[in-house]
Parts: structure tokens; C-alpha cells; sequence
């Protein structure tokens, strides 16, 4: 059975940071892509990051580019997002999900075949 689940959200002033972590199990990581989606309140889930657990590449959006990185850990079945310089409208609840034989290169949701419950994050200013 495949299980994925976020940890690391919380509350945190503008201008700092948060890694949040996403932990699968259920298949076999090396052979998917790991996205990080996010959705704030009464708009559309949107990609932000994605990684390659094969060759770890990686692909951001615009909006993230500069402040977030994300990478992984095979061994642990984990994909983490460091966030930094956060703003508030970073706020959302941020989702991973799992592409299987994905490339690291589209946060096309259409794509990802796993979902996990999503973390909040709340940034104040």
C-alpha cells in the first residue's frame, strides 16, 4: 500500500524559512519524480517544485526560483523542500505527490499518480 505524508508546516513569520519533508512508501522511490503542490485558500492547487529520485533533477516555478530548494534523501524515501525568504503568499497547504518514471521536469498534476494529505503553512507578516 502506498503511503505519502508531508511533516514541517507551521506558522513563521515573513522573511523566514521552513523545510518540509515528504516521506514515501509503497513503491520503489528511485523510479518516480516527487512534486510539491501547493493550494491556498479558495484558489487552485498549483506545482512549485519537483525532483528526480533517479538523476535528481529538478525544476522550479517562477514564483519559488531563488528562495526554495528541493532535494532528497533515496535512502530515507524522502524528499525535502527548504523554504526561505517566505512571504505571505506563500501561505497554502502543500501537497507532494509522485510521478512515476517522471523526469523532475513538469508539475503537470495530471501527471502525478500519488497524493499525500498536505501540510499547512502559514506565513504572517
Amino acid at each position: 500500500e502506498v503511503h505519502i505524508v508531508e511533516s514541517g508546516g507551521g506558522l513563521v513569520q515573513a522573511g523566514g524559512s521552513l523545510r518540509l519533508s515528504c516521506t514515501a512508501s509503497g513503491f520503489t522511490f528511485e523510479n518516480y519524480a516527487i512534486g510539491w503542490f501547493r493550494q491556498a485558500s479558495g484558489k487552485e492547487r498549483e506545482g512549485v517544485s519537483c525532483i528526480s529520485n533517479s538523476d535528481g533533477r529538478t525544476y522550479y516555478a517562477d514564483s519559488v526560483k531563488g528562495r526554495f530548494t528541493i532535494s532528497n534523501d533515496n535512502a530515507k524515501n524522502t524528499v525535502y523542500l527548504q523554504m526561505n525568504s517566505l512571504k505571505p503568499e506563500d501561505t497554502a497547504v502543500y501537497y507532494c505527490a509522485a510521478e512515476f518514471m517522471g523526469s523532475g521536469n513538469t508539475l503537470d498534476q495530471r501527471m502525478y499518480d500519488y497524493w499525500g494529505q498536505g501540510t499547512q503553512v502559514i506565513v504572517s507578516s
